[in-house]
This record gives C-alpha cells, sequence and structure tokens, in this order.
C-alpha cells in the first residue's frame, strides 16, 4: 500500500531549553515551522519568546536540545554561519550610508561580485518600493521608511528564515497597521519563512499563518489564529488573546451553566459541579424567551461602528461584555435592567 510522505518542517526546534540563573527563559519548546509560512511567538513580557528567538539567530547557546534546518543541526553554529538573518526593533541602520549603501553592506561582506551586487539590491529596492528613496540618508526617511529599509536590508541576503523581532513597535497606531499588511504582503512575494516576535495580539492575528503563545517558558498553544482565537486550550491563552468574558457559577446535571438563578444550556459535555465559562463578547446577544442570565447595565462604551454594553450580573455583580451595532446601542442606557444569553456553541467550560 502506498503511503504519502510527510513533509518536513523547514525549522525544527526541538526540545530546547535556556536558563539564566535561576530563571528558566525558555523551557523545553518544541516546534515545527513550514517554509513559506508567517510564524509568531507571542506572549507576555519576559514569556521567552525573544530568547528563543536569538536561540535560533545563534546570538544565545542552548543549554539543551537542537535547532534544526532542513534537517541540519545548525545549534553549534555562529550567528554569521546561518542561513537566517534577524531583524531587530531599532533597525540599527548604518546613520552615514546611504539606503542603498545599507542594502549592500552584508553582500559586499559575503565578497559578492559588485555586478551581483547590485542586481540584487535593485531588485529588494524595487519588491519594497524604495527605490525613490535608495540615495538617502537614514535621517532623511520616516520611521515607516526606515522599517522598509530595515526589512530589505534582511530581504537581500535572501535569508531562508527571516526573524523579526518586534518589528513594528516604534510606529504609530496606523502606520503600524499598514505595515502589518504590508509585511505580509512582502513575505508572500519574497517566499521566505517569516518568524516574528511580538507582544501584540492583533498583530499576530493579522499578519500569522500559525502562532505560538508562549508563558514562562513554556509552550502553551500552537495554531492557526482562528483556532486559537476559538479554542483556546486553557484559561490564560483565552484571557491573552482577544477580549473573554469569565463567568464563576455552576454545571447541573443537564450540562446546563447556573448562575443567579439564570441557566445557558451548554452544547459540550460537562460534569456537575462548580465551573468557570468563557464567551467572547460577540458571542453574547440579548435573551427574546426571558430565559437567560439577568443583569444591569452598567456602562456603555462607545466604538464607531459599535458599541460595547458592560453588564453586571444580577446577584454576584460578575461583568459581561457584549457588543451591539452602534445604532442599536442608541436603545440601551446605563441602569437599564437586561437578559442575556450566549451561544452556546461557542462557550467554554474551565
Amino acid at each position: 500500500m502506498n503511503s504519502t510522505p510527510v513533509s518536513q518542517p523547514l525549522l525544527k526546534i526541538d526540545a530546547v531549553s535556556k536558563a539564566f540563573g535561576k530563571t528558566r527563559a525558555v523551557d523545553g519548546v518544541s516546534l515545527d515551522i513550514r517554509e513559506n509560512e508567517f510564524f509568531a511567538l507571542l506572549g507576555p513580557s519576559g514569556c521567552g519568546k525573544t530568547t528563543l528567538l536569538r536561540m535560533l539567530a545563534g546570538f544565545e547557546t542552548l543549554d539543551s536540545g537542537q535547532i534544526l534546518l532542513s534537517g541540519d543541526d545548525i545549534s553549534p553554529l555562529p550567528p554569521e554561519k546561518r542561513p537566517l538573518n534577524l531583524m531587530f526593533q531599532s533597525y540599527a541602520l548604518f546613520p552615514h550610508r546611504n539606503v542603498r549603501q545599507n542594502l549592500s553592506y552584508g553582500l559586499e561582506m559575503e565578497g559578492l561580485k559588485r555586478a551581483e551586487i547590485r542586481r540584487r539590491v535593485d531588485e529588494t529596492l524595487a519588491s519594497t518600493d524604495l527605490t525613490t528613496f535608495a540615495d538617502r540618508k537614514p535621517d532623511q526617511l520616516s520611521g515607516g521608511q526606515k522599517q522598509r529599509v530595515a526589512l530589505a536590508r534582511a530581504l537581500v541576503k535572501r535569508p531562508k528564515v527571516l526573524l523579526l523581532d518586534e518589528p513594528l513597535g516604534a510606529l504609530d497606531k496606523k502606520l503600524r497597521e499598514r505595515m502589518q499588511l504590508e509585511l505580509k504582503r512582502l513575505q508572500h512575494e519574497a517566499g521566505i519563512t517569516f518568524i516574528i516576535v511580538t507582544h501584540d495580539q492583533e498583530e499576530a492575528l493579522v499578519m500569522a499563518d500559525r502562532m505560538a503563545i508562549l508563558r514562562d517558558g513554556r509552550l502553551l498553544q500552537v495554531g492557526t489564529p482562528e483556532e486559537i482565537y476559538e479554542a483556546p486550550t486553557d484559561r490564560f491563552v483565552a484571557n491573552f488573546i482577544g477580549i473573554m468574558n469569565f463567568l464563576d457559577g455552576e454545571v447541573d446535571s443537564e450540562s446546563c451553566f447556573k448562575l443567579d438563578g439564570g441557566r445557558v444550556k451548554l452544547t459540550m459535555r460537562h460534569g456537575p459541579g462548580r465551573a468557570t465559562l468563557a464567551v467572547r463578547p460577540e458571542h453574547v446577544s440579548i435573551a427574546t424567551n426571558g430565559n437567560g442570565i439577568a443583569g444591569t447595565i452598567a456602562d456603555i462604551a462607545y466604538h464607531g461602528t459599535e458599541r460595547v454594553l458592560h453588564v453586571r450580573t444580577r446577584d454576584t455583580k460578575q461583568a459581561i461584555q457584549m457588543r451591539v451595532p452602534a445604532a442599536e446601542g442608541r436603545n440601551f442606557a446605563a441602569g437599564q435592567p437586561i437578559t442575556l444569553t450566549f451561544n452556546s456553541a461557542k462557550c467554554r467550560i474551565y
């Protein structure tokens, strides 16, 4: 019987660990990253994501484990011998060199011929929309242009993997949002695997094909943005990605979640007892038949196209957020009693 061979990952991180004194910065992390994938390492400050990135780049040694690139162990190799390039948040551009010279520098250090350097630099300038800025120095560029130059300088070396450490952290909100899509476009056109470190959940959701959530040096969950948003494996992930309502109540013998005398039928089976229900604001709605969780609107926040109702439950005063269209939100007021129900298929019990 013929079997379809399983494609090998481009980059295999195998049980990698790193400690600084008594602190385990990275603790037995294993990840498979595919060719031409945009992969995000996500987590709060101190979770180990930057240390892991620096280990991939060769700037930190491994205490244990292996890093395999196309099946070859690159763990012992120094940074300059690895076909990976690291782009820093600070951009680290040479201030005395113009854009073209910044791009050329790494290729010159590799000893490439002048004609090849010019060809590759011209191609990269064109693909990153920097041709018209080729003769400018960094102090003549905007923040977004500097970001593109730093990215172009990394791409021109044609690494198998490009590592990006908070590359958009220095940009303002509007430019950051535009550059998220720009980075995704460039990654697709360059056909290079991108691994980005970020603490920004929205940034990871927008750009990543898959993401890994880390906490205290340990890997908690790996999946597509949709998988992690819709089906977080534990309470920390659920709370870290997006907005989540957590309600402490109990599940009865009929798999109904009960709180303050109200109840919501659950799709997922769960044994009776105390439990925490987690539900996203977009999966909360107004109960039309009066059966649900009773509460009072405490506040209404206007967000342009929508309003977010902040509801306090009747007895335990637990907070619930729900979203309504902006026009519909005009029908509600603080202090108004309201009964809520949940999309049971989207609820999770922890």
